[in-house]
């Protein structure tokens, strides 16, 4: 199998070697798509019931009227982060 990388993806991997993070660039390859890999298949075979209680939570917020406008969120945090200027 053949890989074409872009130019900046070779530089990158090219530094990395260079910078002793990987034996070659063949191996900094493989252990990337490895780690690639193994992140796709928790995605795939996660059931999402840790964020069960989550919704619950915000479904409840929401039954109960509790939430704002995202045009009011906006504003708010427009003026959070202007005050942290």
């Amino acid at each position: 199998m053949t890989i074409t990388l872009k130019p900046d993806q070779e530089a990158w991997l090219k530094t990395r070697v260079a910078s002793g993070d990987f034996a070659s660039a063949e191996e900094a390859a493989r252990q990337l798509i490895d780690e690639r890999i193994s992140e796709r298949e928790l995605e795939e075979t996660d059931d999402l019931a840790w964020a069960k209680p989550y919704v619950d939570e915000a479904e409840a917020d929401v039954a109960r009227g509790a939430v704002i406008p995202i045009e009011e969120h906006e504003a708010r945090m427009d003026a959070f982060l202007a005050a942290m200027r």
